[in-house]
């Protein structure tokens, strides 16, 4: 595994002042969007995430892999030492392709599933080509999700409604269902949650609900599987800078302020993530399961 500068000092660091604040530009990309087109470019830890050998001959599977807080956790995950395989919808081949070299530049072997996990098939066929190409498979995160800002829950059609549902409730369960032989003990699962969860915006009426289930299937989940030795946890983020506010999360009017109610003054980047789900695979963490871990900057949890 190669080595990895870091670009920080090894001193303080203020983070009000350690990302950009709002006001943003008003910018939008078509679904599912990319991150390398962003206004600034979100930081997913590409310079800044030294690794330790946490993760060392480790195994993983990261839905949403090619950008936001699924590329942080890939880079996390391939600078400690594990394999990675990601999966990301065909539209997201270029932020995938520099995924893929930042594992391989890690010295890991990287794989990637291109697919629409709306698919049940495609969902099983997923699991058991990256368990086959990474030669087992002991760590999976649930990354991907469809988030849609509507005014009113009149906007919001059946067939939109049922996109959320499939991306953020149906692939996780046949994923986990898929993945489940695969699983050994000491095996980690991990679920994306969201402040939405526990305080939904009235514009995102769908997407909230669907986190609010990942709380609830990852606390059910660990109590089922804790027994065999697998821990299921949540990571629930609050407002951080992804192609997934930028291809209709956010209104360009709540985009342009993103973040700013944060006690920080601006919005979270996926790097700053990046450790909680490393602490999460990590043998080290063995003792957590059935929690929710937040970085919301200052606000999110009961």
């Amino acid at each position: 595994m190669n080595d990895q500068v870091s670009n920080g000092s090894n001193g303080l660091e203020d983070p009000r002042d350690k990302h950009p604040k709002p006001p943003f530009n008003k910018q939008f990309q078509p679904f599912p969007g990319l991150a390398g087109k962003m206004d600034p470019v979100p930081d997913h830890g590409e310079k800044s995430y030294v690794g330790s050998g946490r993760l060392a001959g480790r195994k993983a599977l990261i839905t949403g892999g090619d950008s936001g807080i699924g590329r942080a956790a890939a880079i996390a995950f391939a600078r400690e030492g594990a394999d990675v395989a990601i999966n990301y919808l065909p539209e997201e081949e270029s932020d995938a392709i520099e995924v893929v070299a930042l594992i391989e530049e890690a010295g890991q072997k990287a794989v990637a599933i291109p697919g629409d996990l709306r698919e049940e098939s495609f969902c099983e066929k997923l699991v058991n080509d990256a368990a086959e190409q990474l030669g087992g498979l002991d760590i999976l995160v649930n990354n991907a999700g469809h988030q849609k800002s509507n005014e009113s829950i009149l906007d919001i059609s059946t067939e939109a409604f049922d996109r959320t549902m499939k991306t953020n409730i149906y692939a996780p369960f046949w994923i986990i269902k898929a993945a489940l032989p695969h699983l050994k003990p000491g095996s980690s699962i991990i679920g994306l949650s969201s402040v939405q969860a526990y305080d939904p915006s009235a514009d995102l009426y769908d997407y909230a609900q669907t986190k609010a289930a990942t709380t609830s299937y990852v606390k059910s989940l660990a109590k089922q599987l804790g027994p065999k030795g697998i821990r299921v946890n949540g990571v629930a983020p609050g407002p951080v800078w992804t192609a997934l506010e930028v291809s209709g999360g956010q209104t360009q009017e709540n985009l342009v302020k993103f973040g700013e109610d944060t006690a920080f003054g601006r919005p979270g980047q996926p790097a700053e993530l990046a450790s909680i789900f490393v602490q999460l695979a990590d043998n080290n963490g063995s003792f957590a399961t059935g929690q929710i871990y937040g970085s919301a900057g200052g606000s999110g949890q009961p």
